[in-house]
């Protein structure tokens, strides 16, 4: 098993110090690859620094061609890529292979914005001082980025990072998750086969200790992480005079309101609930961990969504019938065990599941919890879901809204007015109606509110955050 190359400004290199990737299932080593020195990391910066005049002034066909490269080459790879994910990460196949078409999707998206990143005309002769001027408003790079991304989505969350990176002509840095940095790499080696120029892109194998350097560093004024809310304060108040983009999490609530009383609706709200608390083994930021139900609707719901529950294929993330697999370690089951205790303790009820294996964690319902136990105010990570009942949409909302974290929240009714009061009320980055909360369409403005972070990912408006406008003024045209 050779261990796996990173790449310093384009190129293909190897580091000192060794790091084995084992699978989260059965603990097996599923590849190698080598740490970054601390000259390899200095080689990365300064190919950043160096090459970004060079960058923001491709064409836009240089920079559309590349990313749809990239699209392509991951369709043609995507049995063997989604197998690295699932070997590296431990998530079904299946999830695996549906993380590939995102990724697929949002290079394709970039390769799309690219080209129609023009800017904006405006006339200025509203005022009789400004008559004979126009001004044009682009939108030019910040500078290179520093990309910090998590494990539990990667490929997807670093082409979050590199793809928008790209689309605006900006050098990225990349430092993924030591736990599943081989996908990552794969990127990499994919990113290599492009025009695009050297120091435009790298990927570097870190311990998270050594993130702090290249947060500090100068010659990244715009760093995006995605990952844990102490991480991402951490990162605010190390670069304060930086562009910060954080996506941090949450503890994702649905809402199954008054009207969305069928027994339909309450079957189809079951499983879709049931499905997206654990299709990462509950490893998903906007994964359902919260069920706010009408009091009315309770004794129709729970046993609908118990069942459900008890559905869920657990097992081999390999096999293509697994719908849950492992939590990422031994150490993140634990934990997540510890916490489902602690709320038993406190006098809630295991409707389903409750039992550790290893690293696997089974699907659990939990009824009956305080309010503030750690499953219920904190993000749990892990296939965890809390059920309470409310007595009407109002109260539901206010139960949503009592989290510091505010990413996403779905809402269940039929109902417009309802609808649009959810919109108007709730404390979220976005709110999906009919559906659970961990809908994401990889183009849409993606981010929270409170202590999910600030900024917003997908492609366009991520365009945005790693840009900020310059304005020419031309005078003395005849309009």
């Amino acid at each position: 098993m050779e261990p796996r190359a990173f790449y310093v400004a384009g190129r293909p290199v190897h580091g000192e110090a060794e790091l084995t990737v084992t699978h989260p299932y059965d603990g097996r080593a599923v590849g190698r690859t080598t740490l970054a020195t601390a000259d390899q990391v200095e080689a990365a910066v300064a190919g950043a620094s160096r090459v970004a005049a060079t960058a923001a002034a491709l064409p836009a066909h240089v920079r559309a061609t590349a990313l749809d490269h990239v699209s392509r080459r991951l369709a043609e790879r995507a049995d063997e890529v989604a197998a690295l994910i699932t070997a590296e990460n431990g998530k079904p196949v299946k999830w695996a292979k549906a993380e590939v078409g995102r990724a697929i999707s949002t290079f394709r998206w970039a390769a799309e914005e690219a080209r129609r990143f023009s800017g904006e005309l405006q006339r200025l002769d509203t005022d009789p001082a400004a008559t004979g001027r126009i001004a044009l408003v682009r939108r030019v790079p910040r500078g290179p980025v520093l990309g910090i991304t998590p494990f539990n989505f990667p490929l997807n969350l670093v082409a979050h990072k590199v793809a928008p990176a790209l689309a605006v002509g900006a050098p990225i840095v990349v430092k993924p998750a030591p736990a599943t940095p081989l996908t990552a790499l794969l990127l990499g080696e994919i990113l290599a086969e492009t025009d695009l120029p050297e120091g435009i892109f790298s990927v570097l194998p870190l311990p998270n200790e050594r993130a702090a350097e290249l947060v500090a560093d100068p010659r990244l004024p715009v760093v995006s992480f995605t990952g844990s809310g102490p991480v991402g304060a951490a990162i605010r108040r190390a670069a304060p005079d930086k562009h910060v983009t954080l996506e941090l999490g949450g503890n994702a609530a649905a809402v199954i309101c008054a009207d969305w009383s069928a027994d339909e609706d309450l079957t189809f709200a079951a499983h879709r609930i049931a499905t997206f608390s654990n299709y990462q083994a509950g490893q998903s930021c906007i994964a359902v961990q919260r069920v706010y139900v009408h009091e009315r609707l309770l004794d129709g719901f729970l046993p609908r969504l118990v069942t459900a529950v008890e559905e869920l294929r657990t097992g081999d993330p390999r096999a293509e019938l697994t719908d849950v697999g492992p939590l990422v370690s031994v150490e993140a089951a634990q934990r997540v065990e510890t916490w489902v205790d602690e709320a038993v303790a406190a006098g809630a009820t295991i409707e389903v599941g409750g039992r550790r294996d290893g690293a696997t964690y089974p699907p659990t319902v939990l009824s009956g919890v305080p309010a503030d136990a750690k499953v219920c105010a904190e993000e749990v990570f892990g296939p965890v879901l809390v059920v309470a009942p409310v007595p009407d949409d109002q109260a539901a909302f206010a139960a949503v809204n009592d989290s510091a974290y505010g990413l996403q929240a779905g809402v269940f009714t039929h109902r417009l007015d309802v609808a649009f009061a959810a919109a108007r009320t709730l404390e979220v980055g976005g709110v999906i109606v009919g559906d659970v909360p961990s809908y994401r369409a990889d183009q849409m403005p993606y981010g929270g509110v409170k202590g999910s972070g600030v900024g917003r990912e997908g492609l366009r408006s991520a365009m945005d955050d790693y840009t900020e406008p310059r304005v020419l003024v031309l005078t003395g045209v005849a309009l």
